[in-house]
């Protein structure tokens, strides 16, 4: 059971990127949020295909400052699996979340009042496998 941290608030910010060959459209639906750690937010991105073809999208995702990172919790996210989008098609795609309230024990946190959480969408091929680091 967490409780919120109602005197520490924590502005959020959202930024979106598409690979170079990625031919969607992606952006933030709303361009900051306000929360309080240990209290559950909901954001919202929008993805547009506008080609004639269906398009499989992947997203990677980063938090900065990095340090934050360990902190900052997705619930549920359209960054967990794959999204296809079909010719013309827009969908809403939501990322609920909420900052760990031992975010304000750590002192190398003591400074940070502003978080980005920023998503960039590749193409996936039909069937293909990422890669992980390291591994052969």
């Amino acid at each position: 059971e967490m409780q919120p941290v109602r005197d520490r608030v924590i502005r959020v910010t959202f930024n979106a990127d598409v690979h170079s060959s990625m031919q969607w459209n992606f952006k933030p639906q709303q361009s900051e949020i306000f929360v309080v750690p240990g209290e559950t937010a909901l954001a919202f991105y929008k993805a547009k295909n506008p080609t004639d073809k269906p398009i499989i999208g992947i997203s990677t995702y980063n938090v900065i400052p990095f340090e934050a990172g360990q902190y900052f919790n997705k619930i549920q996210c359209f960054c967990f699996e794959e999204q296809r989008l079909n010719p013309q098609e827009e969908v809403d795609m939501p990322v609920f979340f909420y900052i760990d309230p031992e975010f304000v024990e750590d002192p190398k946190m003591a400074k940070v009042d502003l978080i980005t959480l920023s998503y960039t969408f590749f193409e996936a091929k039909e069937g293909q496998k990422l890669a992980l680091p390291g591994y052969q």
